[in-house]
């Protein structure tokens, strides 16, 4: 009779003693959990033994599992090496898993608001337990997932793995590699900073290329929310890239797997006869179990991989957070993403709509439809010289158009506005400008000039610069064409002479002498040039710096070039009357007491 008035574990006990019911309790929970094995099978397969059940139990896995069925059940033996898959499509699945967990741990403190998204982003770095940590993977994983994605698909080329039957098991790669893409382009934006609103409306502006006008025009709104990226873009970004995006993933990832599994792993091209495709059909001989090979292998790579990201992140890599975005600080160099920079690169050979559009869809659009025009049989290198070649020019091409999109190629910034931008700019890429982390103490009240360091006698050239500039008016020009009346409502500013900077400011000294120095390196185009610092009060525990550049204007050449005398000198342009004419340049920064940047 049962203890209970149901079969249950007690009778077990009372029917076969503790041990045995224990075990046999423990044996069948296991057998549920993988599928299909139980204790004994476990301890065979971790051990490599034969198995000693038929048939095969780590077989059984793969047909009633729900994650093993998208796995094959044993491989050819010459899959197992690092050649020729390199692990690259494992690596590549796992860091979409990787990706996935880590930003579900993200959301739960992003708010996807302009106002709270750059405040939500410096609590993670500064209030969450290793908050930092898992931005700095997550964004690290999402750089080597466009990374690792593209080398399997170069891989893929390269063996010739596209080939019939394989053709639509490219072509859902190549969606995969465009959703990866998007994916990290997608979330770029979140952060809300400087570098990622300015990359996102670089990368969003060509779709307003996009012909006809009203469709460009439509799907920008669209895609932005507005004319410009504000709270409806961020909030467009942040479902596509947690949502919509993700699910297309997944649903290709599946999709991918399953033609994976219904075609097998292509062999090596020199394990195979021409025209044949032997990779479903292992001989026994040849054949290497999921179970337990391939599998710890597996396992092996997830702990490298991830051992691999955590110690770059902890000592070499931090994912950059720039300064509040604010739309009406349009930075120098901005540029794309570094996997979108070939369109940047292209889009400065011409017209937006070619190069931005037409040109990557149909560059997409022929990675799609290649295996179905290269319908030659051979796998083997020395029978694709052709395709390999226009992998190659293809691969070149990119290559060089993504360094042509750098900020350096083909974009002239002038001297004045590198100089400037090098004194006022915000923290942008672990970099700031010189003038930033002056202690707010030091910035006493007061005209300083970098005429201070081009001789050992600082209170000479000071003066002589005092002299020059009543000379030739420059006091009055500074209100008049720079815009700087501010100066005289703050103090008489046409009476106040420049100084030395005192003793008291080494911060600021060590500055403005750095601000001689890029004067010095820019000489050329910057002429006899003098840079000014003016630190004047704002309001209460608000001062304000302008950075100032005067200069006398020499002559150029039809392409920019600075025009040299016999000595190698600049030929300065001249007045009527035989006197330089002055250019000048200038900017502004506030600093506020309680503000405290560091330089590294």
């Amino acid at each position: 009779m049962s203890v209970l008035p149901f079969p249950s574990f007690l009778d077990d006990i009372k029917e076969k003693g503790l041990k045995k019911a224990i075990f046999e309790g423990v044996d069948n929970i296991v057998e549920r959990v993988t599928s299909g094995m139980n204790i004994q099978d476990v301890r065979e397969a971790l051990r490599g033994e034969t198995p000693t059940r038929r048939p095969n139990p780590r077989l059984q896995p793969h047909a009633d599992g729900f994650w093993l069925h998208m796995r094959p059940s044993f491989f050819h033996r010459d899959m197992t090496g690092l050649y020729p898959t390199f692990r690259l499509g494992w690596l590549s699945t796992y860091l979409v898993a990787f990706e996935t967990i880590t930003g579900l741990i993200l959301m739960v403190w992003y708010t996807p608001s302009p106002e709270i998204a750059y405040g939500n982003m410096l609590n993670i770095l500064g209030n969450v337990p290793l908050g930092q940590l898992m931005r700095d993977l997550h964004r690290l994983g999402a750089e080597a997932m466009v990374l690792i994605v593209t080398l399997h698909m170069l891989r893929t080329f390269l063996t010739g793995s596209y080939k019939k039957p394989r053709q639509f098991t490219w072509f859902t790669g190549v969606v995969l590699l465009f959703v990866t893409l998007f994916l990290s382009f997608s979330g770029y934006l979140l952060p809300w900073d400087q570098l990622s609103l300015w990359a996102v409306t670089i990368g969003a502006s060509m779709v307003e290329a996009t012909p006809p006008k009203i469709v460009g025009d439509n799907l920008n709104l669209l895609l932005r929310g507005g004319p410009e990226m504000g709270a409806n873009g961020l909030l467009r970004f942040y479902l596509l890239h947690v949502l919509l995006v993700p699910a297309v993933l997944f649903i290709f990832t599946g999709v991918h797997y399953y033609k994976v599994i219904v075609h097998g792993h292509s062999l090596p091209p020199k394990s195979e006869n021409i025209g044949e495709d032997t990779a479903k059909r292992v001989p026994l001989d040849k054949r290497v179990y999921f179970i337990p090979d391939v599998l710890t292998s597996e396992i092996m790579w997830i702990a490298v991989t991830t051992l691999v990201l955590v110690i770059l992140c902890v000592w070499f890599y931090h994912a950059p957070l720039e300064n509040h975005a604010d739309p009406q600080i349009t930075p120098i160099g901005t540029t794309a993403p570094w996997y979108f920079l070939w369109i940047q690169g292209a889009l400065k050979l011409g017209d937006k709509v070619f190069w931005g559009v037409i040109f990557p869809g149909v560059y997409l659009v022929f990675l799609m439809v290649m295996p179905y025009l290269d319908t030659t049989k051979s796998r083997r290198y020395a029978d694709r010289r052709f395709a390999l070649s226009v992998g190659f020019v293809l691969t070149s091409f990119t290559v060089i158009l993504s360094y042509m999109g750098l900020p350096e190629y083909g974009v002239a910034t002038s001297a004045d506005a590198r100089v400037i931008h090098e004194m006022t700019m915000e923290p942008a890429h672990n970099h700031m400008g010189k003038l930033l982390p002056v202690p707010y103490a030091e910035l006493a009240p007061g005209a300083y000039t970098t005429a201070q360091f081009e001789s050992d006698s600082p209170d000479m050239d000071v003066a002589e610069f005092n002299t020059l500039i009543d000379e030739t008016s420059i006091r009055t020009d500074l209100i008049a064409q720079l815009n700087l009346a501010h100066l005289n409502n703050a103090q008489s500013y046409e009476r106040i002479p420049f100084v030395v900077i005192p003793d008291s400011s080494p911060t600021l000294n060590a500055a403005i002498e750095e601000f001689h120095h890029l004067l010095e390196i820019e000489s050329m185009e910057l002429y006899n040039a003098h840079g000014m610092v003016i630190v004047t009060d704002n309001q209460a525990g608000l001062k304000r710096l302008d950075v100032l550049i005067q200069w006398e204007e020499v002559e150029l050449n039809e392409t920019g070039g600075v025009i040299v005398d016999d000595q190698g000198n600049p030929i300065p342009v001249l007045k009527d009357d035989g006197t330089p004419v002055y250019r000048w340049s200038s900017d502004h920064i506030f600093i506020h007491e309680n503000s405290a940047y560091f330089q590294n």
